[in-house]
């Protein structure tokens, strides 16, 4: 096995329950979302949900990455109501709620 690199990220998790009768609901129950985060910048460097749809994925990508959470959490959410008009929509921002709050919660305590 090579040598491992030291990583400079962290993966933050959270989820929240899926809109019932939503495909989601009937597949995963909840809306997960993974965010990998860089602590020294606060940028998210990469973003992964539960979606079924690739589509739905790759666009919740694209709008994530890059975002920088000291700007805390609220544009993002913004951001996310006024683009993606989905059942799942609340069930979304709950968990990206929770993943900011876990991330900051974890954040200082390290610090």
């Amino acid at each position: 096995m090579g040598k491992q690199s030291e990583l400079n990220t962290v993966l933050v998790t959270a989820y929240a329950k899926a809109p019932q009768g939503s495909a989601m609901y009937e597949v995963y129950k909840h809306a997960g979302i993974i965010l990998e985060i860089d602590p020294n910048t606060n940028l998210i460097i990469n973003a992964e949900l539960t979606f079924l749809a690739d589509l739905t994925k790759d666009f919740f990508s694209r709008m994530l990455v890059g975002y920088d959470l000291s700007n805390g959490i609220d544009e993002l959410i913004q951001k996310v109501e006024k683009h993606y008009f989905a059942p799942s929509t609340n069930s979304v921002v709950v968990a990206l709620k929770a993943a900011y709050k876990r991330y900051i919660e974890r954040l200082n305590q390290v610090k």
